[in-house]
């Protein structure tokens, strides 16, 4: 068993070069950003679901489970952990995707079976306290985060709510921080991007105008251009939902601010009339005048 284990794990890595020497320059781009524009449907997913249960009761798919997760850190203190990795692990927060960049690659330590590739949970503890540091330098009304994905907006829209952080979900008014001329222009110090492919324009003009970028960078995405980085998988919505929750807690507790921050299930369970309903307001300032 433990041979058969072996091989198993060196033929993951070697898909996993085959996948990475065969990509390169505009190829890699044109990958990494489809990984991020491609959707699924509902119905979609529950037949991948369906299909992935299929393969486990008949223990043919290699998964990562939360038992080999354990034993790849065994080694490491976890007691000073943001969540218990239990709760990384449920919220497949360390699954990546089939394309890897070259800044993304020292973050992850295998491959699935399936291609994926699994990012290193204690590496995502880590950038995530990194993240949180850097975050809670900046005032909230310097702040904006940007989060075009639609299985992002229902944590994105509290994190928004308990932190007083101005958030665009669905879509980025283009030149409101480059554009002086439009009635709806404002200035930031820090733009939050979910993903770089999803959320450019928001990326580009900040970097336009010189200001930060903190991203969450999933393993298809270029972090070029940003000043701090969260790594993790950005498309699920409960792994964009513990995002969330650890960046308005730790803020929060930082900065003083005494707000009502649901429990963690709040933020991870599935809202699927939440995530299809039109979204009629894209800003939480602009009935303010912020």
């Amino acid at each position: 068993m433990a041979i058969k284990k072996v091989k198993e794990k060196l033929a993951d890595e070697k898909l996993g070069e085959e996948v990475e020497e065969t990509l390169e320059g505009k190829a890699l781009e044109k990958a990494a950003e489809a990984e991020s524009l491609k959707t699924e449907t509902l119905e979609e997913k529950k037949k991948k679901l369906l299909e992935k249960a299929k393969k486990l009761s008949e223990k043919i798919d290699v998964v990562a489970t939360t038992e080999e997760l354990k034993e790849q850190v065994k080694a490491k203190k976890r007691t000073d952990m943001l969540v218990d990795l239990e709760e990384y692990v449920k919220a497949g927060i360390y699954l990546g995707t089939r394309v890897v960049t070259p800044e993304m690659k020292r973050f992850v330590y295998r491959r699935r079976a399936d291609g994926l590739a699994i990012f290193n949970t204690d590496i995502i503890d880590e950038k995530m306290k990194e993240g949180i540091a850097y975050l809670s330098k900046f005032n909230p009304e310097e702040i904006i985060l940007v989060c075009k994905r639609q299985s992002g907006w229902k944590a994105a829209e509290k994190f928004s709510e308990v932190t007083g952080i101005r958030v665009f979900t669905k879509k980025y008014p283009a030149g409101i921080l480059t554009n002086t001329n439009l009635p709806n222009f404002f200035e930031t110090e820090l733009a939050v991007v979910t993903d770089s492919w999803l959320d450019r324009n928001a990326f580009n003009d900040t970097l336009k105008v010189g200001k930060k970028v903190l991203m969450i960078c999933d393993t298809n995405n270029f972090p070029r251009g940003a000043n701090q980085i969260i790594i993790g998988n950005n498309k699920a919505g409960k792994s964009l939902g513990i995002i969330f929750y650890l960046l308005a807690r730790g803020y929060c507790k930082a900065r003083g601010i005494e707000a009502d921050i649901p429990d963690l299930d709040w933020w991870t369970s599935e809202d699927e009339v939440f995530m299809e309903r039109p979204r009629a307001r894209f800003d939480r300032g602009a009935s303010k005048g912020v």
